[in-house]
């Protein structure tokens, strides 16, 4: 359980959280360029670049003005965005330079959390992890083959999906906590990172004011306890023949079900968390900064 527990840790860490940390560097030198096309001519027949260009000194350009409008599009509907992390991983908790707003009601917090959970990139991403938890014969009572295979795909997925229930729904019901992410924005890199990870630990009610995050810490706590003492593999006997004195040799298998593995689940989940939680900060300067470069490839004359 540790070492699985590890390997989708360090995946995850080592795919996202560099890719962050180089987009975030970027950041100064990219806002520095803006300025060097201010000479560019109006009559441009790229509209966008001028557009870019002649905004230098206000608060953002333009093309970043449509990229959060397109990302947040129906959050004045919804309360929620359409955003994908890396086009990809489903984002739909968090909004980027908003202020006040409204509430989620029970209804929307639990569809957007089933939105989610049920999208269909975390198929392939449950199926990763089974494959990895297959190789490594964790969780032994699972088996092998086809159907050990299958045990551990369902346990992956009930894993991922009761975390985020517990997590973006019912508990943020039950206590009136906003289960968004209010993307920050301000700042340099290590205080936006600072800025995200304590959303781990504070968040907002939904009458507005903060209070310390019951939803992610007692939930992904009261999941983990649930899953791992549900429906993951009780202790087992198996057997094996031992050719040199003609016997069969009884060999104890230990149960997943308990506080240990219990507290690595919750561990494992916090820090995928918090991790995420920070990629989410800083995918709006990453998902720019893609577009520009994007732009600059299929722009004519280069």
């Amino acid at each position: 359980m540790f070492i699985q527990s590890a390997v989708r840790f360090f995946a995850l860490f080592f795919l996202v959280a560099s890719l962050t940390i180089t987009a975030a560097a970027q950041q100064t030198p990219d806002a520095a360029s803006q300025p060097a096309q201010g000479s560019s001519p109006s009559t441009s027949p790229q509209k966008k670049d001028d557009t870019e260009s002649k905004s230098q000194g206000t608060s953002a350009p333009a093309t970043a003005d449509k990229t959060s409008q397109d990302k947040n599009a129906g959050t004045s509907n919804s309360g929620t965005s359409n955003d994908r992390l890396f086009y990809t991983l489903p984002n739909f908790l968090t909004l980027e330079n908003v202020g006040q707003v409204p509430p989620l009601t029970t209804g929307q917090k639990f569809k957007v959390v089933a939105r989610g959970s049920f999208d269909y990139v975390q198929y392939p991403w449950y199926g990763f992890l089974s494959g990895i938890s297959q190789a490594e014969n964790s969780e032994p009572g699972f088996g092998q083959g086809a159907e050990g295979y299958a045990k551990r795909f369902g346990s992956a997925f009930a894993d991922g999906t009761l975390e985020n229930f517990m997590t973006g729904a019912v508990f943020p019901w039950l206590l009136r906590q906003d289960p968004r992410f209010f993307q920050s924005g301000q700042g340099g890199f290590v205080h936006r990172t600072e800025y995200a990870v304590s959303r781990i630990f504070v968040t907002r009610t939904d009458s507005g004011g903060t209070q310390f995050n019951y939803s992610e810490i007692v939930g992904s706590a009261l999941s983990a306890a649930i899953s791992t003492n549900t429906y993951h593999p009780r202790a087992f006997i198996t057997t094996r023949y031992d050719p040199a004195t003609n016997m069969l040799t009884y060999i104890h298998n230990d149960s997943d079900r308990t506080l240990p593995n219990t507290l690595s689940v919750w561990g494992t989940q916090v820090g995928y968390d918090t991790i995420t939680i920070v990629v989410k900060e800083f995918w709006p300067d990453i998902h720019r900064k893609l577009n520009r470069k994007r732009k600059v490839e299929v722009s004519p004359g280069n």
